[in-house]
């Protein structure tokens, strides 16, 4: 969470202009006291989110009550975090302290959100100007028809994520001795280019598994023979691009593309321990020998 948060909201009761303790304050010294400009004060005021208890009415001078410090900090810490004024507004109007945390929360998970992708793009642009990465090692592989327990979808991109945590627990569910491999996906192109497209995630079966029944949407399918050119990415997820990037030059640069969908292989997940990852990226390729 953001530690600059403004918990005092929370754990403190509304203390307003209206407060019989409170005494007045000129602008200067409300100004001080809660590292506001006199510009962002007046402009507060102007939109109605923190309004003077008094207006001198001989000189139009602001006063504010010492009540309205607390206020004042909140909505400094929230402009500081990028809150919109309507749902500052909004917060302050709200009487109970569970329904103001409530708006609060809400708005801190969207900043993490955006904090994550943010994290996500700059570590991939690190990896851009890192003119000492070294290319990830590719091979050619011919991989055999493969029975396996499936959950396939069309899905948006947009989606992903979720699909795939969803997806991935179902098929974990089963019996651990029916498996005979790591997880696997396959991606195909219209989900990314068209930001729709099919989904899917798989599980190898040992002999004999095949010809159980499974609940919910697995299905046991025999996944087609194909030929990949395969690049392993070590290293956490915001870096995966760097390995595709390098899988898909190679591709193009021997002419060795074919239609289908990406295939991977989790061979490790990341973990809270350890961020670093192991995925095995297949690129299909048409058959280069016997």
């Amino acid at each position: 969470m953001f530690p600059n948060a403004p918990c005092p909201l929370g754990a403190r009761p509304r203390m307003g202009e209206n407060d019989p303790m409170a005494s007045l304050m000129t602008i200067g010294d409300f100004s001080q006291a809660t590292r506001l400009s006199a510009k962002s004060l007046r402009f507060y005021h102007r939109v109605g989110i923190l309004e003077p208890a008094e207006i001198d009415p001989h000189n139009g001078y602001r006063l504010y009550s010492s009540g309205q410090v607390a206020d004042a900090r909140v909505i400094r810490e929230f402009r500081a975090l990028d809150l919109p004024l309507d749902s500052i507004r909004e917060i302050l109007a709200t009487a109970d302290v569970a329904g103001r945390n409530a708006l609060i929360t809400e708005h801190l998970n969207r900043l993490e959100e955006r904090l994550r992708v943010t994290q996500h793009a700059v570590a991939s642009l690190r990896g851009l100007v890192d003119l000492g990465s070294t290319p990830p090692h590719i091979e050619h592989r011919s991989v055999p028809a493969l029975p396996a327990l499936v959950i396939r979808e069309r899905i948006n991109r947009d989606d992903l994520g979720d699909w795939y945590t969803a997806a991935r627990d179902e098929l974990l569910a089963i019996d651990p001795a029916d498996i005979a491999g790591p997880l696997g996906g396959e991606w195909a192109a219209e989900l990314f280019l068209d930001g729709n497209g099919e989904a899917v995630l798989f599980l190898p079966l040992r002999e004999g598994a095949a010809e159980r029944e499974y609940p919910g949407r697995l299905r046991v399918e025999v996944l087609p023979a194909v030929e990949l050119a395969v690049a392993v990415h070590r290293g956490p997820d915001e870096t995966i691009a760097e390995t595709y990037a390098a899988l898909g030059v190679y591709v193009a640069e021997h002419e060795l593309g074919m239609p289908g969908p990406l295939r991977e292989r989790y061979l490790r997940a990341a973990t809270a321990e350890s961020p670093e990852l192991v995925t095995e990226i297949g690129w299909p390729i048409f058959r280069t020998g016997r």
